[in-house]
């Protein structure tokens, strides 16, 4: 693509949360968790639980990786599965008295540690940043919801050993 005047963007985006990500991680390997755990307890935080759905939509683990993430905290008994009480055929993934004494505990600590790297910049700059990413993601939904409209359009692709 001899124009692509937004890979000095993409790369500055990647950089940026590859650089989060390792800030971020390092702090929480200190907490005894994964990222992945940590989002998840986060995420449950002052919340009744949530369903398997919801909580893949609310934190950044995949769904192939959800089930062992919460199967690791239900063993160290900082989470439960109990049955939906509007689906029975679906499960809310709520903290233990066990994981909200540990999302009391480490949320504000990560808190504090994560606006230790914000500290250098002005509100008016974060306000910025925020606006910026807010469009950028508005951007890559459009985009997608486009492509997804257009696949649902497009004629069905033939089989093999058809016409």
């Amino acid at each position: 693509m001899p124009n692509a005047p937004f890979l000095p963007t993409l790369r500055q985006l990647a950089g940026a949360y590859q650089a989060f990500e390792a800030y971020s991680s390092a702090h929480i390997r200190t907490l005894g968790l994964t990222s992945a755990q940590f989002d998840i307890v986060a995420t449950l935080g002052n919340t009744p639980g949530m369903s398997f759905r919801e909580l893949g939509e609310k934190t950044l683990i995949t769904k192939g990786t959800l089930t062992g993430v919460v199967d690791r905290l239900a063993e160290k008994q900082l989470v439960r599965r109990i049955a939906s009480p509007s689906d029975g055929r679906s499960q809310i993934v709520q903290l233990t008295p066990e994981g909200e004494a540990l999302f009391a505990r480490i949320f504000p600590a990560h808190l504090a540690h994560m606006q230790q790297a914000f500290d250098g910049l002005a509100a008016d700059e974060l306000a910025a940043i925020g606006d910026t990413l807010g469009r950028l993601r508005e951007a890559f939904v459009a985009a997608l919801d486009v492509k997804l409209a257009k696949r649902d359009l497009a004629p069905p692709l033939p089989l093999a050993g058809e016409g």
